[in-house]
């Protein structure tokens, strides 16, 4: 169970750091074998590890694995998961330190039968367990007007034995490009196809740069505090004059410069910063609060939901996660689970906030906007649409060493919408780092969050309240 970042697909899709060294003891009664509602995978755990099979129903291939830390738990690239037994013996939940929810096990009593002997590594082979991936686990086909047996028969044909594997690669490419899902990817070794939603920027280390250094210039220039934190991915600011509090994340992740990539050591520095800008005096005295994720390559949902449990006093739902279950019928899914956003114990700002978004906002940075729709206090959407992608990312290994990277749940509102494809859209349209914007020096969308903020209470709440969409 590896949770991927948006920028990790499109960018980088490097491995993480070796399995932590096997404990002594194990959680009683999860050893054996298990298969997870949806996602479909076998998990086979014992003797001190965890060992996924990755299944379609024409292939078994051995997906990641991880060696056990503690009862019950298994760490493997930095993420902790833990298995626990449910109301029996037979049944269980799986969870990851670095997301949110859980994921379903049921007890089996043996492996597959695809599960036998390796399958044969031909073009052929990997063909069909990409396109079975995709076609047993992918929700959005039918929103993305997409006829994936079409796909099938178009490309099918092609494959032979003698394909070469830069010729497999290239028509992986092309079955998938129509998809325009900046959490699909295609990976042989470290060439990587993966794209955006049309017109809009996937986010690069270059943009988050050239955006950091205009915003410090432009927005930030005469703010009485500022300060850098998690090395360098979340800035905050006063603004001049008892303006709002401006706090930029650029991700949800990668808060080390050290080896420790955890979640541990994320939170411990996430919550460093928070610590530090949400003082009881700050979050007094703030008239608002700008948060801005327009360049924000996502990470971990959950270290979103935490911060969410900052801005609020009231416990809420930030969404409900489903993932679909069913390999042949693609309107089935599991049942959803709400997402608890609970008050954190320190210091909480409760007062109005604008949240700045743009195509560049992905995953988890997305999943976080969700979190802040129906929080109480109310929240307006500066911008334009985010990317429009929030699952977790699923890693497909293929029979040749290729790997497949795709998408299999929904976040859901709490009148049962989502937003993938499209994005959440803004209450309130603004360019966002367009060619114009950094030729004019101008800044709209932060522009027009300052004015909203500073626009007296009951004018701001009564147009545009946080629960309302547009």
């Amino acid at each position: 169970m590896r949770i991927v970042t948006a920028t990790a697909v499109v960018l980088t899709l490097t491995a993480g750091a070796a399995p932590a060294a096997v404990a002594e003891t194990g959680e009683p009664g999860t050893d054996g074998l298990w298969r997870m509602d949806g996602y479909g995978t076998v998990l086979a755990l014992g003797h001190g590890v965890y060992q996924e099979y990755q299944t379609t129903a024409v292939s078994c291939v051995k997906g990641d694995s991880a060696r056990q830390t503690g009862p019950g738990t298994y760490t493997a690239d930095g993420v902790v998961l833990t298995v626990r037994l449910t109301h029996d013996r037979d049944h269980a939940r799986l969870s990851a330190d670095t997301s949110v929810g859980h994921r379903g096990l049921r007890r089996i009593a043996e492996l597959p039968e695809e599960c036998g002997p390796p399958a044969p590594a031909d073009p052929r082979a990997s063909f069909d367990v990409f396109w079975r991936s995709f076609e047993e686990n992918y929700p959005f086909f039918a929103a993305k007007g997409i006829d994936w047996q079409a796909v099938r028969d178009r490309y099918r044909p092609q494959i032979h034995e003698d394909t070469t594997r830069t010729e497999l690669f290239d028509v992986f490419s092309r079955m998938v490009g129509p998809l325009h899902d900046a959490h699909v990817a295609v990976q042989d070794g470290d060439r990587v196809f993966a794209q955006g939603r049309p017109g809009t920027e996937v986010p690069t280390e270059q943009l988050d740069s050239r955006v950091k250094k205009f915003i410090g210039e432009r927005d930030l220039r005469g703010a009485p505090y500022r300060q850098d934190f998690a090395a360098g991915r979340i800035t905050y600011a006063d603004l001049p004059d008892g303006g709002p509090g401006y706090l930029r994340v650029s991700g949800f992740g990668g808060y080390t410069t050290d080896d420790d990539g955890s979640y541990a050591a994320n939170l411990a520095e996430l919550d460093k910063a928070l610590d530090t800008v949400l003082t009881a005096e700050r979050v007094r005295r703030l008239p608002g609060l700008i948060i801005d994720l327009r360049v924000n390559g996502g990470g971990s949902d959950a270290l979103g939901v935490h911060i969410a449990g900052r801005l609020t006093d009231t416990p809420y739902v930030a969404y409900a996660k489903r993932a679909r279950n069913d390999p042949v019928d693609p309107n089935r899914h599991t049942r959803p689970e709400p997402v608890p956003v609970t008050p954190a114990h320190a210091p909480r700002y409760t007062g109005p906030i604008a949240v700045l978004t743009g195509g560049s906002t992905v995953s988890a940075g997305e999943t976080f906007t969700q979190a802040l729709m129906d929080r109480p206090g109310g929240t307006v959407r500066i911008g334009r649409p985010t990317q429009g992608v929030f699952s977790d990312v699923m890693a497909r290994k293929l029979p040749d060493g290729m790997t497949a990277w795709l998408p299999n749940e929904e976040f859901l509102t709490r009148t049962g919408r989502t937003f993938d494809g499209t994005g959440i859209p803004p209450h309130l349209t603004e360019p966002v780092f367009t060619k114009e914007e950094f030729a004019k020096n101008r800044d709209s969308a932060f522009d027009r969050a300052v004015s909203e903020l500073q626009r007296p209470k009951r004018a701001r709440t009564a147009t545009r309240p946080a629960t309302t969409m547009p």
